[in-house]
């Protein structure tokens, strides 16, 4: 481990402080304990001069102690005159008279009382108090101060607990070098090729400066990562605290917010001061959101909100009046629509890096890096997993390979094969099959003709998703589902929305023509069309009768209304959700009337096998006539290696048990269907 002075991550032996300060607490319970014992046999009893002098007169004393510079004398008395004069007395102990008297005085009594022979016991003079004494004296004291001292370093934060009440002002961001623990380096980074490339170009800059400043360059202050959840925003921010040469202040945007008033700014401006002191550096501050907020969206907070104070000294500290020279903020999130318009200027985040979810190709390097550690199957084909996750982000994959690895362990395998990725595959996305799961015939033939539906109708869409497999086994809260791969379009025409809607219904047609009723299994179904629809309307303009508008504000603002359009013009909207909703409806039964006997194959098909693939289809409608997207960039890929080479051919694998060659797969929002129970209560049967 390092022991850079950036390094706060100790990892070593405890620090000898703290050692030290064992020691002291033992020895002061040692002396309260002596003390406790040394005085427990002692009666301690106050008396005035003549009580004094009586006792001495009778002989009712054994030794005496005369302290000059106090005036006080201790007389230790026998046991029949403390017995005779003090009702507390106890067998056994010592019984001590306390009189406070001028040494002089009571030196020349005693002298008579021993010239006349009525005194024949020691006499003890003391020039200075006992240690015993002292300790009583200034012990407490001492004691207070060190229990103070000790309650101080607490609170102050630097004993082993660290933080307390006195330094909630200070920066919680933890520091770290190029040999600290983060060892994540851009190697580690599959795809994200663009956003590494200024992320790298950023690392660079604070290497090699010079590169940059001779053309007259500046070094930005600040990168804003923006993406999804799990996209690697994180993850590049881990690698430039692995490959930059500087320090690397890291923290979450929470860190700055407290229950004090005051704190948060006074954190932001204790961690500026630190990475100045340390310039060149890179702070790095992940879920901005939390205290970047823009300000005054909230109505029920004041212009005086503590997370608005300290997004202010935040915007004063990147770029305000006293610039900052040689300190770059990282900042990551997947909220930048709410974010501030001062914090996303430029001058403050010069640059704002988009973390989008991977494509094919970015996929299959972040399946590679995550197979490093896995035993697989040397024949395993990592693009056809690749193929298989579309709009699965780097820690969606991270989990697959993870489960995968677990189905393996689960069923005593040696390594991890193709159909161990597959069942992962589904895992993660529809959950655990229930095959225990209850249901009768009828429900049964009922959730069948329901997913025949949809693989009927799809199968004839140009447009639609390419069908991978049909299942009528009970998985998560589906009882029944219809997997796809989904196009990854950059674009999406009007044709494919529709034939998307229009699958999504057939599986609703489909009861309705072949079984003369309808049931609540389709719920899925129409929450997905009816959202589908409006965004058609709303937001897309692709509307007859609302051409080219749209109701949609991208940048969250509030224009005091709660919508842009009048009731007549909502009335509309609804028109033509319906309108737009039926026609697919009316065009799915249409199909399922022209193939309805293909239909009826495939349904009993599923009520044999409960589960059909790509093949089964195809044997009974034959090969679809259009390509689809994903096969064309395939093709167009390989071109330039082989310009003689064709797209890709099947795999000349035998047949799994349970899985075609081309495996089953789909993001979550591309199930065709989730045949799902009733979702309001009262709750009804297992319906498909």
């Amino acid at each position: 481990m390092s022991t850079s002075p950036y390094n706060n991550n100790s990892g070593g032996k405890k620090p000898r402080f703290a050692f030290s300060m064992y020691w002291m607490y033992a020895i002061i319970i040692i002396i309260l304990v002596g003390m406790l014992y040394l005085d427990q046999d002692t009666q301690k009893h106050p008396v005035d001069f003549s009580e004094l002098k009586e006792i001495l007169a009778k002989g009712g004393v054994k030794n005496i102690t005369i302290f000059n510079n106090k005036g006080v004398a201790e007389a230790e008395v026998t046991d029949s005159v403390a017995k005779a004069k003090f009702r507390d007395y106890q067998q056994g102990m010592k019984t001590v008279v306390e009189c406070e008297v001028p040494a002089t005085v009571l030196q020349n009594y005693i002298d008579k009382l021993v010239d006349s022979g009525i005194y024949r016991g020691n006499i003890k003079y003391e020039n200075g108090s006992s240690f015993m004494s002292y300790i009583w004296s200034f012990g407490p004291i001492v004691l207070l101060i060190v229990f103070w001292i000790w309650m101080m370093r607490r609170m102050a934060g630097r004993d082993s607990s660290g933080g307390g009440v006195f330094s909630v002002g200070k920066s919680k961001a933890k520091i770290f070098d190029k040999d600290g623990p983060v060892q994540v380096t851009f190697k580690d980074v599959a795809g994200l090729s663009e956003a590494k490339t200024e992320i790298e170009e950023i690392v660079e800059f604070l290497k090699n400066p010079q590169r940059y400043t001779n053309l007259g360059g500046k070094i930005p202050k600040g990168a804003l990562l923006v993406g999804p959840p799990g996209t690697g925003k994180t993850l590049l921010a881990k690698a430039v605290a692995g490959e930059a040469n500087v320090p690397f202040f890291s923290l979450s945007g929470s860190d700055f917010v407290e229950m004090f008033v005051g704190v948060g700014a006074s954190r932001v401006r204790d961690l500026f001061r630190q990475a100045k002191e340390k310039a060149p550096c890179i702070v790095f501050i992940d879920e901005i959101d939390a205290v970047g907020r823009a300000r005054g969206r909230n109505p029920n907070m004041g212009s005086n909100d503590e997370r608005e104070n300290t997004l202010n000294q935040l915007l004063t500290e990147m770029d305000g009046f006293g610039t900052n020279s040689g300190v770059i903020v990282l900042a990551a999130t997947n909220r930048a629509d709410i974010l501030d318009k001062a914090l996303l200027r430029a001058g403050r985040f010069d640059r704002q890096i988009y973390v989008d979810l991977p494509d094919l190709n970015d996929r299959v390097a972040i399946f590679n890096v995550h197979l490093r550690k896995i035993k697989t199957d040397e024949n395993l084909d990592v693009e056809l997993l690749a193929r298989q996750t579309p709009g699965f982000s780097g820690a969606d994959i991270a989990n697959v390979c993870n489960e995968a690895a677990l189905i393996a362990a689960r069923h005593n395998k040696q390594v991890v094969t193709r159909q161990d990725f597959i069942d992962a595959v589904d895992r993660v996305i529809g959950g655990l099959e229930k095959r225990s799961k209850i249901t009768t015939d009828e429900e049964k033939k009922s959730i069948a003709i329901h997913e025949a539906g949809h693989a009927t109708v799809s199968w004839h869409l140009q447009y639609a998703n390419p069908l991978i497999k049909v299942t009528i086994v009970p998985r998560g809260k589906a009882l029944g589902a219809a997997w796809y791969l989904p196009e990854e379009r950059q674009i999406t025409p009007t044709q494919a929305l529709l034939d998307e809607m229009c699958a999504t219904l057939g599986g609703r047609a489909a009861e309705e023509l072949f079984l003369g009723r309808i049931s609540t299994g389709a719920a899925n179904d129409l929450e997905r069309v009816t959202k589908q629809a409006y965004a058609m309307v709303v937001y897309y303009g692709m509307s007859d009768r609302l051409p080219n508008l749209s109701y949609y504000d991208s940048t969250g603002q509030d224009y005091g209304f709660s919508k842009p359009y009048s009731d007549d013009r909502a009335r509309m909207i609804d028109e033509e959700v319906s309108r737009i909703i039926n026609e697919q409806y009316e065009r799915a039964k249409e199909i399922l009337r022209k193939y309805g006997e293909g239909h009826g194959k495939l349904a009993d098909i599923l009520i044999q096998r409960e589960v059909i693939f790509t093949e089964d289809v195809e044997e009974i409608f034959g090969k679809r006539p259009w390509t689809s997207r994903t096969e064309e960039i395939l093709a167009h890929r390989s071109l330039p290696e082989n310009t003689d080479s064709t797209p890709d051919k099947k795999s000349d694998e035998p047949r799994d048990v349970q899985f075609t060659e081309v495996e089953t797969t789909a993001e979550t929002e591309a199930k065709s269907d989730d045949t799902q129970n009733s979702p309001e209560p009262p709750p009804l049967p297992d319906e498909e």
